[in-house]
Formats: C-alpha cells, structure tokens, sequence
C-alpha cells in the first residue's frame, strides 16, 4: 500500500489568521494519525507564515508515523531539520517569498550542492527525498546525488487529468521507472486528491507514499460542513 503523508500547513495558516491557537496543530497531528494516516508533512518557511519553527520541535515527540519535513535547504532551515532529526527531509527548491512549491530540482545543474546537502543529512540518519519534476534526466541526476527517494512533482498530472487528458500520466511513469531502474525510492505530490489519486496510483510502479495537503484539508470542509452545520442547529432548537 502506498503511504499518506498528511500536510498540516493549511492547518496552521487557519490558526495563525487568528494569532491563537486553535486550531491546535499538536491534537489536529495526533487525531490524523489515529485515523489511519502514515505520515505527517510539514512545510516551514522562512517566514513562517503557516508552519513556525516551534511546530516542527514540539511535533518531534508527537508524531508516532512517519516525520516528514520539507523545503529548501538554507542554513536556517538545515539548522533546523538536524535539531529535529525527522523521519525524512525532502528537499525543495521553492523561493523564500514562493505562495506554493511550483518546480522541481535541475539535479543535472545542482548535482554538487545537492550531494552535499544530502551527504550531511545521511550522517544524521535522515532519510533524504529530492523534489523533481517528470522528467527522466532529472531522475538520473537525482540517483547520482546519493538521495534515498525523489518526490515527484504532480501539478502538470493534475491539471491535465482535470481537464480530461488521461495522456499526462505519460511523463511520470516514465520517470517512476527510471527511478524503479536506479533503485530510488519513489514519492509524490502537489495538487493530487480524491479526484485523481487513484488513476495516479494504478499506473505509478512501487510507489511509496504520497504527500498531500491543500486538497485533503479543502475537501475534509466540504465533506465535514452539512455534518457541522446541522450539529448547530440541533444545538438551537
């Protein structure tokens, strides 16, 4: 079965827009794993503007699945994944000021930083991801970095399975047997959902685990709201 890794950062920007702190992101982790989830993401950002610093020290003893942290290794953020040692570091390359994640590594161009960033969180015994897009000379750069795993980059999918072109799939298979080749272990994620997950999974070989969080946060209000709505007004009868 491949493994779901919940992104919390929807849940901490909802509790950062009312500078308290509900809701509580340790109780919101803890009830995600017990309702099955295999692994939690988190996605602090220099401004910390969803996930704070703080959040990934206080879930270092709270996660009880798999401790995923993701973004792009500048000092403050290398700092930081070494004081935590979490299950895996996958590495990102979004700009500081970035609203999402919106490519993957040039592994080919970056191959000497990459190597080195990973050899340092391999001596912490952290398991290392590398962020790519579908793209097979990519995934063969990644491979010589020494990382443990890519994460696939599932926008382009996304969008062309929204629209009806069932063909976008082409690319990532592609790359997953590649990766497959290398003996690289294989992540995904970034727009995938209830909508599209499946037909990702059918045709993407050993693929380990998915990372996902806009989607499963918007679609758990969706499919919580009439329960919710109707629960007030049992309480104004």
């Amino acid at each position: 079965m491949t493994k779901l890794s919940v992104n919390v950062n929807k849940i901490a920007t909802l509790r950062n827009s009312r500078g308290g702190n509900v809701p509580n992101i340790i109780t919101v982790v803890t009830d995600i794993e017990s309702f099955g989830a295999q692994g939690i993401t988190i996605h602090p950002r220099p401004d910390e503007r969803h996930i704070k610093h703080q959040d990934a020290r206080d879930l270092k003893d709270v996660v009880t699945t798999e401790y995923n942290i993701e973004g792009n290794p500048i000092q403050q953020f290398m700092d930081l994944v070494l004081e935590v040692k979490p299950t895996q570091v996958t590495l990102v390359p979004d700009a500081e000021d970035a609203i999402t994640s919106n490519a993957g590594w040039d592994t080919i161009k970056h191959k000497g930083f990459l190597k080195e960033i990973i050899s340092t969180f391999k001596e912490n015994h952290i398991r290392t991801s590398i962020f790519v897009d579908a793209d097979s000379k990519m995934v063969e750069g990644a491979a010589e970095t020494g990382t443990d795993r890519i994460e696939l980059y599932t926008e382009s999918y996304a969008e062309a399975y929204g629209k009806g072109n069932l063909k976008g799939i082409r690319p990532f298979i592609e790359a997953a047997q590649v990766a497959n080749t290398l003996r690289l272990g294989i992540n995904a994620g970034h727009d995938l959902s209830l909508a599209n997950i499946k037909y990702f999974k059918e045709n993407i070989p050993n693929l380990l685990e998915v990372s996902i969080g806009h989607a499963l946060i918007c679609e758990s209000l969706y499919l919580g709201l009439e329960n919710v709505v109707n629960m007030y007004l049992n309480k104004l009868l």
